[in-house]
């Protein structure tokens, strides 16, 4: 096999112009697909940090709720009967809503999320949270997400500058006391961390003690899975209990099946891969239509229609890897631009490495086979 590379490596680089046109495409084909599945990729990721950063290890929500952008409220009394359990340390409920953000340099509204938490305890393993807690406790005080997008203006900037930072959220006056880092995902470009206490006060329209998510700890050496599956079997049917990694999964699905977006990357994902067969196609076919007389030769000498096979096919494999490398290095370049521009979590992943390649060996494979049926009419008869 080794021996016969030479040959499929000098056709190719017969025709320089030809060679430069297919690494191009094959290039063109692996950015498009490393695009679509780092897009999607930062989709579920970034959807999920806040389910990650959980510090729990059972997860209530009421049943009829499909998606943190989309939370339906409960009692926080069916948190509490899980106290029931011997198994479980302590309970601690959580408020979620959405609502307007006023921008305190340009006075222009933009959505952002609002998480209620009681300041006595932190429910979320994020930076900045567990020091600022105290500041909670003040009325009408508020943790604001360093991460999140320029258009909620210079809030981190100022602060850290040691400007009082104040604007409205709802309508209502707040106060920014501290700073914490979670991140912009595709549901929410900016969020914010209060007590239960202001977020009620915010979100006057809310009860006291309808919670939107009930995070249970259990004590050392219990078993999750166990503990979740007895819960289920003692609350009302009215509430979704999962492990940590089935809530997490929960949200990851419904951006995966149950939005356009999923949809959309996977077919962009799949337009690439048949963008790049098409090209590699067009180049192999082309290259055996040319040198159709060679290829009649060496049948006429003694070489059998595998043998041509093996040589189309290392020539595609040789396609694949020179056409990978600069496709890889443009992503990588992509992906920064991406990241400065969305702040979504893009970043290059070993696993979409290796995807992405075998992915364009394939890719180059099958347009080899299917070019490879030019030579079944190289007759050595009709040639000479």
């Amino acid at each position: 096999m080794l021996g016969k590379i030479p040959l499929a490596w000098l056709q190719l680089k017969r025709e320089k112009t030809r060679l430069a046109v297919a690494l191009a495409g094959i290039g063109f084909a692996d950015i498009l697909m490393f695009m679509q599945i780092g897009f999607q990729d930062s989709l579920y990721f970034s959807n999920v940090r806040l389910h990650s950063s959980l510090r729990g290890d059972i997860v209530l929500i009421n049943r009829q709720s499909i998606a943190l952008l989309s939370m339906k409220s409960f009692s926080q009394r069916r948190l509490y009967k899980a106290l029931d359990l011997q198994e479980v340390e302590s309970v601690h409920p959580i408020y979620t809503d959405y609502t307007s953000w006023k921008n305190p340099i340009t006075g222009l509204p933009r959505n952002l999320l609002v998480i209620g938490i009681n300041p006595e305890f932190n429910p979320f393993d994020l930076p900045g949270v567990q020091e600022n807690l105290d500041k909670l406790k003040l009325p009408d005080v508020v943790l604001f997400d360093r991460s999140s997008r320029q258009e909620y203006g210079p809030i981190a900037a100022e602060f850290e500058q040691g400007k009082t930072v104040t604007t409205e959220v709802r309508r209502r006056r707040i106060q920014v006391k501290g700073l914490f880092t979670l991140g912009t995902s595709f549901g929410a470009d900016g969020n914010l961390i209060t007590s239960d206490v202001n977020f009620l006060r915010i979100f006057n329209n809310r009860q006291r003690g309808i919670i939107d998510i009930g995070l249970i700890r259990l004590k050392p050496g219990a078993n999750a899975t166990v503990v979740a599956e007895t819960l289920k079997n003692y609350l009302p049917k009215d509430v979704h209990v999962f492990t940590k990694q089935e809530y997490i999964d929960f949200e990851r699905n419904f951006w995966a099946n149950s939005t356009a977006i999923g949809f959309i990357f996977t077919l962009g994902t799949i337009m690439g891969f048949i963008v790049g067969t098409v090209i590699v196609y067009q180049i192999l076919y082309t290259e055996v239509a040319d040198h159709l007389a060679e290829y009649a030769t060496l049948k006429a000498i003694g070489y059998t229609q595998n043998y041509l096979l093996v040589v189309i096919l290392q020539e595609a494999l040789i396609l694949a890897l020179l056409g990978y490398v600069p496709g890889l290095a443009f992503s990588m370049f992509l992906y920064q631009t991406a990241r400065a521009a969305t702040l979504l979590p893009i970043f290059m992943s070993f696993n979409r490495l290796v995807l992405v390649l075998i992915l364009t060996i394939v890719m180059c494979f099958i347009s080899g086979a299917i070019a490879v049926r030019k030579l079944k009419s190289a007759d050595p008869a009709d040639i000479f």
